[in-house]
Order: C-alpha cells, then structure tokens, then sequence
C-alpha cells in the first residue's frame, strides 16, 4: 500500500478529486471519487493528513475523518488561491490545497462539532431575513422614487409610505396592488425577525457569557448572545487577532522602513463586525463627560478623529474586550468615568 504524506481533497456536490503526495513531496495519487466512495476509501488508509478548503460541509467530513484517526488541516479558501496555477480544474485546485497545506506557517480553522455549528443556525438564519428585509425596503423605495415619492430611511416609515403609495390615485392600480404586497412582505420579515430576536432574549437570559458581555457599553443582549454562540475565544492566540480576524484593523501597505495604514480590512464575520459598529456609534453618539459609557480615550479621540473614525476605533477595542471576557472567564470592569 501507498504511504502518503498528505492528501488533498477538492470537495463538491457528486465528484471529489483527490490528489496524494509521498513524504518527499512527489505526486503518487491523482483521483476522483463520487461522493459515496469517499468514507469506504479513507477508512482502508492508514492515518495520514487530510486537507480541505473550510468551504460547505467540510467540518461534516472534517468530523467523519477525524474519527477515522485521520488529521485534518481545514484552510481558509483565500489562503489557498494564490497557489492555484492556470488553467484552473479540480486537479488543480487539489494540488493547490496541498501546496497550502505544506507551509508550516499556513492558518487552519477548526473543526466545528455538531452542537457549534447547530447553535449558529439560528444566528444564520436571523442574518438571512434581516437581510431579505434591507432589500426588499430598498426595492420598494426604488419603485416609490419612479413615482416621485421619496420617504425617510429606516424601516419604520415603510408602513406610512405604504399608505402614501397604495393611496395615491396617480399611481396605476396594478402598481398599487405591488406596493400592498411589498408592504406586507416587509411586514411578515418584520415579525419573523422579532419572533428570532425574543428566541435570542430567551438564551441570553440563561447564557452566563452572554450576560457579562452585555454588560459592556456598546454590547447589548442580542450582540452579546451572537457572540457567545458564534465565536470560540479558543480559536484566537489574542484579542488583537479577533479584532483582525472581524475585519477591524487596518490595512497595512508598508514599503522601505515607511509604515502605512489604511482603512479597515472589512474581512470575516460581517455581521459581527456591523453589530459592534453599531453599538460603537451608539455610544459615541451620547459621550459627553460624566456619561457612564465614555471614558477619558473615548473623549480625548473624539477631540483628534470624526466620529466614525472613533467609532471603528472603539469598535476595535470591545470586540478585544470580549475575547478578553470570552476566554478569561471575567467580569467586566467598568472604566471610571471622564469628568
């Protein structure tokens, strides 16, 4: 039997190509397997190293390998792009994986378990119909603007511009009866997400972390409970690295001794990112001196940078707060406040 070093795997919905080397590096295995071949092939190998991209269902086989004694390098999809050679195909994409997996410096990601990943859904699915919601309001304020009404942003004026459309005796009446389904469309994504964010209170009230995090200004109960069922502080070596890891440090483009930064890198989790954001803002938004949410560096940087600019930055520094909460197991301590 062949010993193989590393095997690649370039999975997809039927056919999955799988590409072996030796300990020397040399290709000994170029394949493809259907789908229902995959688990009979690997349990008659000895244990080897297995790399995957972390695309869909690769914590599901990253798990069934793991069982079979098999050691697993799940990398990131962009990690494993730049080593991708022209003309790309799934034997390419393999070999490219295994060019990936060979640096000794290369990030993985780790497998999930049944129970994160299914305490996620619920965070998913909440993201999905928030933003069904957001295009749906902007397809009717599109629609309206064509009959040359114009209503405030947010989504508590669609039911007044509802009214305005369907009432307007201007507008066409097949164009009225869109806009009624359109305004009960919202209306239904609206009671659904509020039906998911009482779900959310309910688990906050009986998370012990969800509760400590909520107790930092700019987190709230529903940012509180996405954290703690979406991120795994083990996962990350610092703070800084969760900052980074949420797209809330900057981009660096340094040359000969000169350092430059740029704006924010908008990698990662973006609705964890826009959560804390907007908790930032909030706070940001009251500062004032003797304010329990602002400091003495909230309102020192507030007097340097706009208020965006020191909203990112604040942003920054509680999602490094919450990984501190997250894997330290502390309270929060609440800053003096400025005077």
């Amino acid at each position: 039997m062949m010993e193989f070093k590393r095997i690649s795997i370039d999975t997809s919905k039927h056919i999955f190509t799988i590409h072996g080397v030796d300990v020397h590096g040399r290709v000994i295995l170029r394949r493809e397997l259907r789908r229902r071949q995959i688990e009979s092939f690997f349990a008659r190998l000895p244990a080897t190293e297995i790399a995957l991209k972390a695309c869909a269902g690769s914590h599901n086989w990253g798990r069934k390998f793991s069982a079979m004694g098999h050691r697993l390098k799940l990398i990131p999809p962009q990690y494993v792009k730049p080593f991708v050679k022209r003309g790309k195909n799934d034997r390419n994409d393999a070999e490219a994986i295994s060019e990936a997996a060979s640096r000794p410096n290369m990030r993985t990601v780790p497998v999930k378990t049944v129970d994160e990943q299914a305490a996620t859904i619920v965070v998913k699915h909440r993201e999905m119909l928030v933003g069904q919601r957001t295009q749906a309001v902007n397809a009717l304020r599109g629609h309206a603007a064509e009959f040359g009404i114009v209503a405030a942003k947010d989504c508590g004026n669609v039911e007044a511009l509802v009214c305005v459309l369907t009432s307007q005796p201007a507008i066409p009446d097949g164009a009225r009866a869109m806009f009624a389904q359109k305004g009960r469309h919202v209306a239904e994504l609206d009671q659904k997400i509020r039906a998911i964010d009482r779900q959310l209170l309910e688990q906050h009230k009986a998370n012990p972390v969800s509760q400590r995090l909520a107790a930092i200004p700019g987190v709230g109960p529903i940012t509180g409970i996405i954290m703690a069922l979406s991120v795994n502080p083990a996962n990350f070596e610092s703070g800084r690295h969760f900052a980074a890891w949420l797209g809330l440090t900057p981009r660096e483009h340094s040359t000969g001794g000169r350092h430059r930064l740029g704006r924010i890198r908008k990698a990662g989790n973006e609705r964890l990112r826009q959560l804390l954001v907007v908790g930032a803002m909030a706070v940001v938004r009251y500062a004032k001196p003797g304010s329990k949410s602002a400091n003495a560096w909230l309102l020192q940087l507030l007097e340097r940078r706009p208020h965006k600019i020191a909203a990112i930055a604040l942003a920054n520094k509680i999602a490094r707060i919450i990984w501190a909460i997250m894997a330290r197991g502390e309270a929060y301590r609440r800053q003096p406040a400025a005077a």
